[in-house]
Formats: C-alpha cells, structure tokens, sequence
C-alpha cells in the first residue's frame, strides 16, 4: 500500500502504546507521531515489522479499552530531525532578538552553547550542564530564562549539574524559572509525581517496567529492594496485581513521591514502605518475588534478597547489572563487513551477559545454603537486555528462580 504504516490509537493512551511498539522494536524512530484528530494519533510503524504485526498483543499489552488499528497515513510525517531543527531554529531566532535588544551580536561560539538535548516533563524542561556556559548570558539577567522558556515552550525551566554522592543519587538541580519543582509523569497508564531537584527519575528503564507490567503476581508478596519514587513498585501493584509489596528506600525524599503515588495509583493499602537501609531490614521469609533494581550492582542486596525469599517455596530473584563486554581483539578478526561485524558484536555480547549469569546463579546458591542451611537450585529463567550506556556497558536482568531442593520441577 501507498503511504506509511501507522498504529492509529487513543490520544489519551498514545504514551503507552508508542512505548510497546518501541519495546517490540517495531516504532519507527525516525518520523514523528502525527495528531490524526482530536481523539487519536498515529505512531509510524517500521514497514519490515508488519509482516509478524500483531493488534491483538498490544491491545494487551496497554491494559486500557482504547482501540487500536493499523492504517497507511497519506499525510507526510515529519522527520524527527527537522523537528528538531525547527524548535532549535526558533529558540536561536528568539535569542537573536534578545541579544539585539540588550546591544550584544549574535556568534557561531554562542550558537554552539545552546542545548542540544533536554529532558520535558510536563511544562518543565530539564537542561543539561552543558548549555549557556559563556559569560554573556549572564548579561541577560531573567530575561534569558523567559526567552529559552518560550522558545521550548515551557513555563518552567531547570539546570542539573551533576548527580551528589550523598549516597541517595540525588540530582544537583537548579531552578532557573518557575514557582515550584514537582512534576507529573506517566508510564503505561501509571501515575508518578517527583521534584526534579531532589528526585532522579529514570525514562530508560520503560521496556523493564512494560515487561514486568505483563507478569502475573496475583497471589504473590514482592519485596522490592531498591523502590525509589516507585519505578517498579507500582507496575507490580497496578498492572501485575501483585497481593502485597514491601518497598525498601532509605532516601526520605523519594519515599515522599513514593507515597504520592501510591496514593495517586489507588493502590497504597497493598504497599508497606521501609524507610531505610535494607540491609538492616528485619523482615525474611515472606517473599515470593524479590526485585533488585539497583545499577552498577545490587550485589550488596543479594544476602538480604536470599533471606526474604520464602523458606518452604522459594521464589524469583530479578537481579539487575551493568555488564561490561571485553574490547574485542581486531588484530584476529580478518575484514568483515559491518552489519557481520554488528552480529559477531551482539553475539560476544550474550556470551558475557550468559557468563555472568551462570556466575550469579551460583553464588545465589551457595548464599541461599549459607542462609538457611538446607540445599537449593537455581534455574536461569530469563537474561533481559534493559539499554546500553556505552558500546560495552549494558544493563541487564536476570530472572533467576531459587527453589529448596526437590522443589523445582
């Protein structure tokens, strides 16, 4: 057919719908979702996707009762880069004409110290460290700020400099306009509220979040070690219906939001927050499900997942990791293209993230022996690939089931 393959879905329901597609890898990053009308929008599908395409799955998926179909848009979708190239063009034409006013001349040094990229949360854009670092801006007093604001149009704008070592990751955030810094986000239909200047909030981890989304928990006690504002603490109340979760923080500002949202979400009465260290944690032999949602490691959370983890049934550990896959020996590789090159990489990669997976395993189930005295056995369930940091650091999980001896199947 003529035209571009689009998902035609409920304005309302478009965020969670883009991001199943993305999950599935069938999102075409390229083009922008173009509004079709007042109710729907239309996300571009990668037309080598259609073929495996399936509406049913993610009508699944989005737990909401809006439809979804697929159409052939015959409207031009628009470039991603032109966007991007028509909002920079904007906020550079309307900073021309402060400058002009203040007497000042506009330079290539200046246009290079505009932001390239930002964060958007609602009406309050996130800026990057890196942007009006030159001397002159500082001229501009106020004004500045107002200018940059209705050039993203924005109401409220914010710098982040840094992430603090206080032990909590809280970011180093500057209020540049506006009255107050609480935000409101959604993912998947999920509710979440955080002040950017003391909370991180983490848009990477949404294929982790859509994934444990689809679990059954219902039935189930999960201890969720590292909870935060609730990344995962709220998809397992809301859309795995887990029974009962207990959420570890020791940040007394993220469980703040974390009581918002709980209460936002309608799901508080299942949810017993643990303020603190959870290595002091005095709970053990309650859990069904235990999540590790910490990165570079959670390592220091494995004696205290081992000892929640129900003694007579056992449980799933989900085990989060920055994995990093060794510098590959060119010298031994004889010339290849570069898509073979993408493959051989991708494949060195699975055997690093299988390495330490098995390596896991094992040391879980000498701690699951140490702990409680008795013999267990481990069973690699799932490695998930979360995202990359780097061409050889990526986030992974592991689903890793734990069962006392003669338990497992």
């Amino acid at each position: 057919m003529d035209g571009v393959p689009c998902l035609r879905v409920p304005r309302c329901h478009a965020q969670q719908f883009r991001e199943c597609l993305q999950l599935k890898g069938a999102l075409d990053r390229s083009l922008c979702m173009l509004k079709d009308s007042d109710a729907t929008v239309l996300l571009p599908v990668v037309p080598s996707c259609l073929p495996q395409f399936d509406l049913r799955s993610f009508q699944t998926m989005v737990a909401s009762d809006g439809a979804c179909e697929l159409v052939w848009s015959q409207s031009p979708l628009q470039l991603k880069t032109d966007r991007g190239r028509t909002r920079s063009n904007k906020l550079e034409t309307i900073l021309q004409e402060l400058l002009e006013s203040h007497g000042e001349r506009w330079t290539e040094e200046l246009k290079e110290d505009l932001p390239r990229s930002f964060q958007r949360h609602e009406d309050l854009v996130l800026l990057g460290d890196s942007c009006f670092s030159k001397p002159l801006w500082k001229k501009m007093d106020r004004n500045l700020w107002s200018a940059v604001a209705k050039g993203l149009k924005a109401k409220r704008l914010a710098k982040i400099s840094r992430i603090s070592n206080n032990g909590f990751r809280s970011p180093v955030v500057t209020m540049l306009l506006g009255e107050h810094s609480w935000v409101n986000h959604v993912d998947n239909g999920i509710k979440y509220q955080f002040d950017v200047t003391k909370c991180m909030f983490s848009p990477g981890n949404v294929t982790e979040k859509l994934r444990l989304a689809g679990f059954d928990c219902r039935g189930e006690t999960v201890v969720d070690l590292y909870a935060g504002i609730g990344y995962f603490t709220l998809p397992y109340l809301v859309h795995a219906k887990a029974s009962h979760v207990h959420a570890c923080e020791w940040n007394p500002d993220s469980v703040e939001a974390l009581q918002r949202n709980l209460k936002a979400n309608r799901v508080s009465d299942r949810c017993t927050i643990h303020l603190g260290d959870n290595r002091q944690l005095k709970l053990s032999d309650i859990a069904d499900r235990v999540n590790l949602g910490l990165i570079p490691s959670s390592e220091d959370g494995w004696p205290v997942a081992c000892r929640l983890l129900k003694r007579a049934t056992g449980g799933i550990l989900h085990i989060h990791q920055n994995v990093t896959s060794p510098l590959p020996n060119i010298t031994s590789i004889p010339a290849i293209n570069d898509a073979a090159q993408r493959i051989s990489g991708r494949k060195a990669d699975r055997e690093v993230w299988q390495f330490w997976a098995d390596d896991t395993a094992n040391r879980i189930t000498s701690l699951l022996r140490d702990i409680t005295g008795a013999p267990w056995k481990t069973n690699i369930q799932h490695i998930e690939h979360v995202k990359s940091y780097a061409p050889r650091v990526h986030h992974v999980v592991l689903d890793l089931e734990c069962r006392p001896f003669g338990i497992m199947s």
